[in-house]
């Protein structure tokens, strides 16, 4: 199979031979004729003037043919109507052609230049060898450059290929499940721009694959605990029925529901690049709702962003499910529009995050320390949200409210 840079490599190589043939052919055919040709018409009509007239004797024919030839440094010989030869100078040179009065006639030593006197007399002529064919010294010439340049462009068509190559190997190591796999940047042109995409996205493939390792290891840890307080229920019902035991079976698969909820939302969450549902929504009327049903206060104006009601909805609920069971009331939320974007807050009267670990609140299955409620999902589902709508979700202490947490979203733009 012809590699890449072969081709590449041989389309160059062809289309320098054809520009050779294509500069010599122009050179020989072209309107004006070559230049030799029209040295030699010139050098006929000087002829017909210096020579003697046909009927002059050979000897003086031969004289003004070697005189002349010796001025115009060239091969000559001298032609009578019959085509039998009267004089000669130089080198052999091949006999006129009947056919025709001017041209190129070709024999021993090569072309010459053929051309008939007005008595009818016939010239032939040519340079010497050291003065022949301009024609093959160009072609010569065109040729040594087609060489250089053939020569100069293997190491730049090579280094091309040989990054694309490294590319490819690149992706099929990808591809062997090694997502480590990063390929080197090299120059600043288009390969180097797609070198830059290909390890942009095997680092978003490594990091979606470690997440959702994370978050099936982390899954299967916490589906554990209430799986095994239900297990114990359904005993205990079966030796001692107690409606205390119901309750308790009845809450645990509540938790074990909310948990497989959260787990499919955030999986889901991962895989897709947009809201699948997109209208305008009243951000201030859905906070308005999930506030009803916690101990909280409400403060903002109304504002409008394109968004997933559903998604919006379960974000804010999480953030008040987030500073009811971690935090302390008073729980405040308050919602305004700043530079273009909806600015949603919700605080709480508890001591907030730790400055080490305001990040780490938004990793899937995080705690803070000595805290075990809740799964830690919550909070990570909020940043998902809200950068799957095109903001971000941080923590934003304020100097009346340390723990507190800030959602920015892009507003509807009219």
């Amino acid at each position: 199979m012809r590699r890449l840079y072969q081709k590449i490599y041989l389309t160059m190589i062809g289309a320098l031979v054809l520009l050779v043939l294509v500069a010599g052919a122009i050179w020989r055919f072209g309107p004006g004729g070559p230049p030799v040709g029209q040295a030699f018409e010139l050098a006929g009509e000087l002829a017909a003037v210096a020579l003697p007239p046909a009927d002059a004797p050979q000897v003086a024919q031969q004289d003004a043919l070697m005189e002349l030839g010796r001025r115009l440094r060239l091969d000559m010989a001298l032609y009578d109507t019959r085509q039998r030869p009267i004089a000669a100078v130089g080198g052999p040179l091949p006999p006129p052609d009947r056919s025709r009065d001017t041209g190129l006639v070709y024999g021993p030593g090569g072309p010459a230049w053929m051309f008939r006197l007005p008595d009818d007399r016939i010239l032939v002529a040519r340079p010497p060898p050291r003065h022949r064919s301009p024609v093959l010294a160009l072609m010569v010439a065109l040729g040594l450059i087609a060489v250089v340049v053939a020569v100069a462009a293997f190491p730049v068509v090579r280094g091309l290929t040989r990054r694309l190559e490294t590319l490819q190997a690149g992706v099929e190591t990808l591809g062997a499940g090694h997502l480590a796999a990063r390929v080197p940047v090299e120059g600043r042109d288009e390969v180097a721009r797609l070198a830059e995409s290909f390890n942009r996205a095997a680092g978003r493939i490594e990091e979606l694959v470690g997440a959702h390792r994370l978050l099936l290891a982390n899954a299967s840890h916490e589906l554990r605990t209430p799986l095994a307080r239900i297990r114990l229920g359904v005993e205990l019902m079966k030796t001692r029925p107690d409606p205390r035991h119901s309750a308790d079976i009845e809450r645990d698969i509540a938790e074990l529901d909310g948990l497989i909820d959260e787990i499919l939302l955030a999986s889901r969450l991962d895989a897709i690049g947009a809201p699948q549902a997109t209208e305008e929504v009243d951000l201030l009327a859905l906070a308005a709702e999930e506030c009803a049903r916690y101990d909280c206060t409400l403060d903002g104006a109304p504002v409008v962003l394109a968004g997933d009601p559903r998604l919006l909805r379960r974000m804010i609920r999480n953030l008040l499910e987030n500073a009811e069971r971690h935090g302390a009331p008073p729980v405040r939320v308050g919602l305004a529009a700043e530079r273009g974007r909806a600015v949603l807050t919700v605080a709480d009267g508890g001591p907030g995050v730790p400055p080490g670990q305001q990040e780490q609140v938004f990793t899937p299955f995080f705690r803070l320390a000595g805290d075990s409620r809740g799964a830690g999902l919550g909070l990570a589902l909020v940043r998902q949200i809200a950068r799957l709508h095109g903001g971000d979700a941080t923590v934003a202490p304020q100097p009346d409210a340390p723990s507190c947490f800030r959602v920015a979203l892009p507003l509807v733009r009219v």
